[in-house]
């Protein structure tokens, strides 16, 4: 049976604080949150003209001013084909007071400088248009026949001398018409012409690129071919998602709705304080009587798997299977709703039968791959530790909810 999708996008009061919150709920349940205060700019992807202040030759990276209060940090390896405003070339090392093109690719976490690449994104629905890499490419989401025949619509572009660009079709291109998506490569070329070749011309710290609001990068990079509804309680949003669909997705906008019952809000029709409330513990029940302990430290994220309540009659290895494939799609949905990055550790519950410990396995990575952003399990270590790895981009819902109390 189909699983129902909703994009919900609504406003709440968080800490007395008003903020604008985006959540993915699938069947009832939510799998994805993000919030932001009402009125606070993403800066997420903004592109500007940045100052190289002083090169840190022992952790390889360059720190880069942004404007007159902000700075950000550039690793080294980030710096293929840069974009350069005094036109010299890119096999030079980098020098303090160079003035190139930078991107924030992942946003100030724990005191920690924003990210910084040199290697220059322009995302859209379908494509992403890169300056780092000038290959042709495809998300591994995509299957060999949707592969061949966006590679077969990109044939011109792949013969194009001296092109200073390169093209990623993203999993929803599976979805795009032709005319749809030479439609979007269009206008990030022209978004590339703007920003990377007059982008030069600019003067130090000028903002050559401002991201879109954080909602509408999300109507943007959800996988709409399994989104059933977009649902916002705010007139001024829905103008806006309506004017973006009217471009890009016209075929969408009979799922844009707009809600607007007033005596039940829609944060309570869609249990979002629950799902937030549910991030600020670290015990998790799970419906066996099993429950999980998310723990967030400075190196990593610890899941400690355990048996709980249970009193399942069979014997032990299979109560310990049962407890096991269930933390793990938990445990998917915990680190997506959460937004916990970087290295994670799994304890499960110890399991002697190997092929328990592959089907876990495997079951882990099924559900992984459903996870927008990349993640990847690594292996099972002899003391029956689960490692994996998900990309750092932005910084952990916590750490929103705590900077909001903090207010």
């Amino acid at each position: 049976m189909k699983k129902l999708n909703k994009l919900i996008i609504t406003e709440m009061l968080l800490n007395e604080v008003p903020c604008t919150v985006c959540a993915i709920v699938q069947d009832q349940k939510v799998i994805e949150l993000r919030l932001e205060p009402s009125g606070k700019k993403n800066t997420l992807n903004n592109i500007y003209v940045g100052q190289v202040e002083n090169i840190a030759a022992n952790i390889q990276a360059a720190f880069v001013r942004l404007s007159d209060s902000v700075n950000g940090y550039l690793p080294l390896n980030q710096c293929t084909n840069a974009i350069y405003t005094d036109g010299r070339k890119t096999d030079q090392p980098l020098r303090p007071g160079d003035q190139l093109l930078v991107q924030i690719n992942r946003e100030a976490m724990k005191g920690k400088l924003p990210a910084l690449t040199a290697n220059l994104n322009f995302s859209g629905k379908y494509l992403v248009l890169t300056t780092g890499n000038r290959k042709i490419g495809f998300s591994n989401k995509l299957s060999k026949e949707e592969s061949s025949l966006l590679n077969k619509w990109l044939e011109e572009e792949r013969s194009l001398p001296e092109r200073e660009y390169g093209i990623i079709a993203r999993t929803n291109a599976a979805e795009a018409s032709k005319e749809e998506f030479f439609h979007e490569l269009e206008m990030l070329k022209k978004q590339y012409e703007k920003v990377a070749v007059h982008g030069r011309n600019r003067t130090c710290y000028s903002l050559l690129y401002e991201a879109e609001p954080f909602y509408l990068a999300a109507v943007r990079d959800v996988y709409t071919r399994d989104l059933d509804e977009i649902v916002t309680d705010i007139p001024e949003i829905h103008e806006k998602i309506f004017a973006y669909l009217s471009e890009f997705q016209p075929d969408k906008l009979e799922i844009l709705k707009l809600y607007q019952d007033k005596l039940l809000p829609l944060y309570k029709l869609y249990s979002l304080e629950g799902a937030i409330d549910e991030v600020c513990h670290e015990k998790i029940w799970l419906k066996s009587g099993g429950f999980l302990v998310i723990q967030q430290t400075e190196a990593f994220v610890s899941i400690d798997v355990n048996s709980g309540k249970y009193t399942g009659k069979k014997k032990a290895e299979e109560t310990y299977r049962k407890i096991n494939l269930e933390a793990a799609a938990e445990i998917a949905r915990q680190i997506r709703l959460r937004n916990l990055s970087g290295i994670i550790l799994v304890d499960f519950i110890n399991m002697e039968n190997p092929d328990h410990q592959d089907e876990l396995f495997h079951v882990l990575q099924k559900y992984l791959r459903k996870d927008p952003v990349k993640c990847k399990a690594i292996d099972i270590t002899p003391l029956h530790i689960l490692e994996m790895t998900r990309q750092k981009v932005r910084r952990p819902l916590i750490e929103d909810l705590r900077e909001l109390s903090a207010k």
